[in-house]
């Protein structure tokens, strides 16, 4: 995950904005400055002699965004609390200088990438605030059970339990691999609040697992965080995309109307297939959804232990409203040109759209392993034609796409976009298991899960 790498990979997956990552880490921000330059609005570019030729196609993005990772540890309300927040800097110098208070209140930046802080959520707000007022704190992968802000090990049960007099300056939160904007929509509080959505990768392949897109009149932090915030200002004169520029995160055509900075819609992964969705035991073959969790409870019947609760069954717990009432309603995403492909859509929300990453939809279709050779050579084929992962999944035409995979392939994508697949949920640290074709698989799923049930 060295920066050129990122960069490579960004622009193969079709990712216009990428986090830089790690920039508490005074050997990462020595690679963030080697690497990187700034361009002025709050974002960087690669500097052109870290451009691999091949890439370089006059466009010099993907473009970086100073955002870190920072782990609390500590006691509060009487209970063990581990908490991920990601802090966004529209600068270096004003990262420099939260890394200064940092170190000036004894945290060890040199210890990981993502330090862990004794600091509370409260005061890591209060320290990055009063560095400058326009960093964004963000929950990250907010509804994972260890570490995480709703998380049911060691979090909290509202953003004003957990940030204090903060709570107001929190705008957004992540929702994680295991939850999608659906169920984050079923807890009022959020209600107020943006809901993100990003990869949170450990290696190339896994960046775009999860994206935000965002329509802007210019690229600058400062526009992103407008869009984040809601406070976006209408601007004036800026009616055609020859007039404006616009930026998203997964470089498809935006909306050619929009005039002031928004979020269009989000990329998700199915959330059954994160590991943390159903609550279970890996150790013990336990798996439970919220209705079996309500009835069993929490222990597990094989160990005694108590069960990891999955995001699921956490939603359950602290939601307001429950998904009747949502009134969710189906419609196509015609305002971003993704033809034949629908997703839910709450009122005054964006919507979202689930996918799968295309190397597990070339796995099922060919056969074989995500890392072997036949597998990327036709991830690279698709990719390098068509001009990115994001356009092969949400633009390519099937027919388009057979002209180069033959039939299987562009039959995998098809039943992708409309959801005419199943997955096998994730629990307890495993990830869960997308089965594309065959109903025999889903049928010897849904057997295997009721014969261990019955066991208990």
């Amino acid at each position: 995950m060295a920066i050129p790498h990122i960069w490579e990979w960004s622009k193969r997956k079709g990712i216009g904005l990428v986090a830089t990552g790690d920039w508490t880490h005074p050997l990462w921000m020595r690679e963030i400055k080697t690497n990187l330059e700034e361009m002025g609005s709050g974002l960087l570019k690669l500097k052109s002699n870290q451009t691999e030729k091949q890439w370089n196609n006059g466009d010099e993005g993907p473009y970086f965004l100073l955002a870190t990772e920072i782990s609390s540890i500590y006691s509060q309300g009487g209970k063990l609390r581990r908490i991920h927040n990601l802090i966004w800097s529209p600068s270096i110098a004003i990262a420099e200088k939260i890394n200064k208070e940092l170190l000036g209140r004894g945290a060890n930046l040199m210890s990981d990438g993502r330090p862990i802080v004794g600091l509370t959520s409260m005061e890591i707000a209060e320290l990055v605030f009063s560095v400058d007022p326009n960093c964004l704190l963000i929950p990250a992968h907010a509804w994972t059970p260890w570490f995480s802000l709703y998380g049911s090990e060691s979090g909290f049960d509202s953003i004003d339990e957990c940030f204090g007099q903060f709570a107001k300056n929190i705008y957004a939160i992540e929702t994680g691999l295991s939850s999608d904007p659906a169920m984050n929509w079923r807890i009022k509080e959020l209600d107020n609040r943006t809901i993100l959505s990003f990869s949170d990768a450990h290696s190339g392949p896994k960046l775009g697992r999860e994206a935000t897109v965002f329509e802007l009149p210019e690229l600058s932090y400062e526009s992103i965080r407008k869009a984040i915030i809601g406070k976006g200002t209408r601007v004036q004169g800026l009616g055609s995309s020859e007039k404006r520029k616009n930026t998203e995160m997964n470089n498809l055509n935006p909306s050619p109307y929009t005039l002031y900075p928004k979020i269009s819609y989000t990329i998700e992964f199915y959330p059954e297939e994160g590991k943390y969705h159903y609550t279970g035991h890996r150790n013990c073959g336990v798996k439970q959804d919220p209705n079996e969790t309500k009835k069993k409870g929490t222990m597990c019947p094989v160990c005694g232990r108590k069960l990891t609760v999955g995001v699921m069954h956490r939603v359950e717990q602290l939601a307001g409203r429950t998904e009747d009432e949502l009134r969710i309603k189906n419609q196509e995403l015609q305002e971003t040109q993704l033809k034949g492909i629908y997703s839910d859509a709450f009122p005054n929300r964006p919507p979202f759209v689930k996918l799968v990453p295309l190397q597990e939809i070339l796995t099922e279709a060919i056969g074989g392993l995500p890392t072997s050779q036949k597998i990327q050579d036709e991830y690279n084929k698709l990719t390098d034609y068509f001009g990115g992962e994001f356009k092969v999944l949400l633009k390519t035409a099937v027919p388009e796409i057979s002209k180069i995979s033959g039939t299987k392939v562009p039959e995998a994508i098809e039943k992708v976009r409309s959801g005419d697949i199943y997955v096998d949920p994730g629990y307890d640290g495993v990830f869960g298991k997308v089965k594309i074709f065959g109903e025999e698989k889903k049928e010897k799923v849904e057997v295997q899960q009721k014969e261990q049930m019955s066991l208990f």
